[in-house]
């Protein structure tokens, strides 16, 4: 059957989600690991090569000074290398956090 105009379907109230605003309990916590994962995955993605830049004045002599980890110099492993890792690894504690907090509520049922 069709809706009158200017009328919400039934139910319509309790479909609406704001990530910056949500309901209490489990969407409250799954936004806060959201929000650390997101923030983790910052710091180092920005933190790192930002900090890099403004402790070292002379970019010449901090690439023949630069310490080498594998072989390679250490900004190139750690964007090369360190940045993939670091992401699997937050791939992983999120995928472990929301299933700690998925099963957590079910059990609350």
């Amino acid at each position: 059957m069709a809706q009158p105009e200017g009328q919400a379907p039934p139910g319509r109230q309790e479909l609406r989600v704001n990530f910056f605003r949500p309901r209490a309990g489990f969407m409250r916590k799954e936004v806060r690991i959201i929000w650390a994962t997101l923030a983790a995955w910052a710091i180092m993605t920005f933190g790192m090569p930002i900090h890099l830049a403004l402790t070292h004045s002379d970019p010449v002599r901090t690439i023949v000074e630069v310490p080498y980890i594998f072989g390679i110099p250490a900004y190139f492993w750690f964007s090369g290398q360190f940045l993939i890792l670091w992401f699997i690894f937050l791939c992983f504690v999120f995928n472990v956090l929301i299933d700690w907090l998925t099963s957590s509520y079910r059990r609350r049922r």
